[in-house]
């Protein structure tokens, strides 16, 4: 990295950011584009890949994506063949909370899809063209519960906690390729994930928060674009604590 370049530009960049029709992915990928990327955010939905496209600047910016399907990903990989993402970041995700004994079967099997066998998938898909350009950016989107638990939450706490080992262990294979493998473990951020918490539950999670307050998507998405930036080249392997205090580990 010169001297001169601009530490915080993705000009030239293709970021493919899944889950992008609100909260997190949304802002993410908007600070990208912001930040001089060609983005593509995906939805499960056409209405919702048309909004992104919309918010984006129009063009081709919105795909439909499931994440926990072979066949979608692979569909999407060859619709990007001449446009392949160098830089991932893997947003998408659900919840199924639940107490560990009253949790169904199906519950446990779709957030692991969802939220950690999806990692897989796109970033098989997108590092075959990463390694041939010897560059490139993954971040995954973890969480606070994967490294401090959260009771009703097994199933959650698994997938994000599974993100931190595969994180690690693919940043150990490509590293010397050019390419960065980073996570980003939100805390409690006001999303509409979050909006069906209650006033008086919130206050207490607050009051829990060094920093006192609840944290926004662009509080994260800052983290996101410093990680896929030219300021983090020598920055791999690393879990980013975006929670205000909340967790410190």
């Amino acid at each position: 990295m010169s001297d001169d370049t601009n530490l915080f530009s993705l000009s030239g960049e293709i970021a493919l950011v899944t889950g992008a029709t609100r909260g997190i992915g949304a802002e993410i990928a908007g600070q990208f584009r912001a930040a001089g990327a060609d983005v593509i955010g995906t939805a499960t939905t056409e209405q919702g890949a048309a909004e992104i496209a919309e918010r984006l600047g129009g063009g081709d910016s919105g795909k439909v994506l499931d994440v926990a399907s072979d066949e979608s990903v692979q569909a999407l990989m060859k619709d990007l063949a001449g446009r392949l993402p160098t830089i991932l970041v893997n947003n998408a995700g659900i919840v199924r909370d639940n107490l560990l004994l009253r949790m169904k079967p199906d519950d446990w099997q779709d957030v692991l899809n969802t939220n950690l066998n999806s990692a897989y998938r796109l970033c098989k898909g997108c590092l075959r063209g990463m390694l041939k350009a010897r560059r490139g950016r993954i971040i995954n989107l973890s969480s606070v519960v994967g490294a401090a638990g959260a009771a009703g939450q097994a199933n959650y706490a698994a997938a994000k906690a599974g993100l931190l080992g595969f994180t690690r262990a693919l940043a150990l294979e490509v590293a010397g390729r050019g390419i960065t493998v980073n996570a980003i473990a939100p805390g409690y951020i006001e999303t509409d994930m979050t909006a069906g918490v209650t006033s008086e539950r919130k206050d207490a999670i607050v009051t829990q928060i060094p920093a006192g307050r609840a944290g926004s998507p662009l509080d994260v998405a800052g983290a996101a674009v410093y990680l896929a930036s030219p300021a983090a080249s020598y920055v791999t392997g690393t879990v980013l604590h975006v929670n205000g205090g909340m967790w410190m580990g």
